[in-house]
């Protein structure tokens, strides 16, 4: 799970990096491209192979959409303008999206006290960080990586609506996924990826280390995880994110964080632990003792 989130945590950092020498789009290709080759190998060495059926890949094209080829795309686009700790600061609301989402769809329907506060918590926390009394303090940078986090809210709901119980690897479903990402995010190169690139050898380590680590290795280990511990346990990885986020971008690029948000991080994250506190099992009817059956009618021979 460290190792995860360290992967995860650390990729707003090699984004910002990366984009000293390359475009969002171009981060975006490479970043699919290196991570669909691990992900085939790592599938095909584990004895699995992608989905012949094209309907699953047809699912998988579209949850490629909004959990890669988009997201990628608008991270890189708003770390132009934002820090990579506050990049991951605001994509810790994720799945504060994912609850309203689920809400919405009738998918998620333990709506409980200490739910709803998280929920009103969380979003308060986002409203801290963004501080819209201080007008252009942010800028449109954020409003692009929280439609990021917002777009993997939409991929997480899309593939639990059309992918369970199809009987495809996880392992499988996730190298589909980024092959899929990558030939979407080609399509957009002729529009955002035709620049001139400087490949200096800090930009060449962040692209490879963002590809193969934090994109392919990454989605194998969270499968992994998911496999071992079990969703709820999986989902605490995501706490720790923006505090990695945070802490390398302090470290390393000389970041400057203010107290309001680092006071909205840990607002956000204490409402989203609320939300994740597992709903009450309905409690079953008590049964009958034997004494209280119904005894069947004595025979009349």
């Amino acid at each position: 799970m460290g190792l995860l989130a360290l992967m995860w945590g650390s990729s707003f950092l090699w984004i910002e990096i990366a984009l000293t020498g390359l475009s969002p789009v171009q981060i975006s290709v490479a970043r699919c491209v290196l991570g669909a080759l691990v992900l085939v190998g790592l599938c095909y060495a584990a004895g699995k192979r992608l989905p012949r059926d094209w309907r699953a890949w047809g699912h998988m094209t579209l949850a490629a959409v909004f959990a890669n080829a988009l997201p990628f795309t608008l991270f890189a686009v708003g770390q132009q303008t934002v820090d990579s700790g506050v990049a991951g600061v605001i994509n810790a609301t994720t799945p504060l999206w994912q609850l309203v989402i689920g809400l919405m769809l009738g998918t998620d329907r333990g709506m409980g006290g200490i739910r709803l506060l998280g929920l009103l918590l969380g979003f308060g926390g986002t409203l801290l960080i963004f501080a819209p009394w201080n007008a252009g303090l942010m800028g449109w940078g954020a409003l692009v990586i929280l439609a990021a986090a917002i777009s993997y809210a939409v991929a997480y709901a899309y593939i639990d609506h059309t992918m369970k119980g199809r009987g495809v690897a996880p392992i499988a479903m996730s190298a589909t996924q980024l092959v899929s990402a990558t030939w979407l995010v080609a399509l957009a190169l002729p529009v955002g990826g035709l620049q001139p690139v400087s490949l200096t050898w800090q930009v060449i380590l962040a692209i490879a280390v963002l590809g193969v680590f934090g994109t392919g290795f990454a989605f194998a280990l969270f499968y992994r995880l998911l496999s071992d511990e079990g969703p709820t346990n999986a989902s605490v990885v995501g706490y720790l994110l923006p505090v990695v986020s945070v802490l390398l971008g302090a470290l390393f690029l000389g970041e400057d964080l203010n107290l309001r948000i680092i006071a909205g991080m840990v607002i956000v994250l204490a409402g989203v632990a609320m939300t994740r506190i597992p709903r009450r099992p309905p409690t079953t009817p008590a049964v009958l003792a034997v004494e209280d059956e119904p005894r069947a009618p004595a025979r009349l021979d």
